[in-house]
């Protein structure tokens, strides 16, 4: 019965908490719509979320969590300094391709998401057979670094936790 009421007990929750975080104050009614509508969109997105990602292991996906947030405030002090000190002709814009060895879409969309929220970076593509991402950096004098680090940070932690 409870499963049926709450199918995604997850989403349920950031549901609540992303509408309390909008209105950005405390009231019992905005408290009571959340958690109806956080009911409600759940069971009726249900049949589209046949097979549910399962995330294997919490303790990394609550590093990577952290490491994510580390890095969009680093990025973002990095992108300030540019936009507001560099000419843009010093600037070395690449394309990078990331080949993947994660294989889950969960994955693939957690680690384009990623890229794309840290700034500087943004995904722009994924390869037909799902095996590469297109990536567009803003400064990247090194593109195999911004691959090697891309992979090495992110993607080697999103296998631990979808694995």
């Amino acid at each position: 019965m409870l499963r049926k009421l709450v199918p995604h007990p997850g989403l349920t929750l950031l549901l609540i908490v992303t509408w309390l975080m909008l209105v950005n104050e405390f009231k019992w009614g905005s408290l009571v719509f959340a958690a109806i509508m956080g009911i409600i969109l759940p069971i009726l997105t249900a049949p589209y979320w046949p097979d549910r990602p399962l995330i294997r292991n919490w303790p990394a996906a609550v590093e990577y969590v952290g490491i994510v947030f580390w890095d969009i405030i680093k990025s973002n002090i990095t992108v300030a300094m540019i936009v507001l000190f560099r000419p843009a002709a010093k600037l070395n814009p690449a394309w990078v391709t990331v080949p993947l060895d994660v294989t889950s879409p969960e994955a693939i969309t957690v680690l384009a998401g990623t890229i794309t929220m840290t700034p500087g970076t943004v995904t722009a593509d994924l390869s037909a057979d799902g095996k590469a991402l297109l990536v567009h950096c803003l400064d990247a004098t090194d593109p195999d670094a911004v691959r090697d680090d891309i992979k090495a940070r992110y993607e080697s932690r999103l296998k631990r936790i979808f694995a």
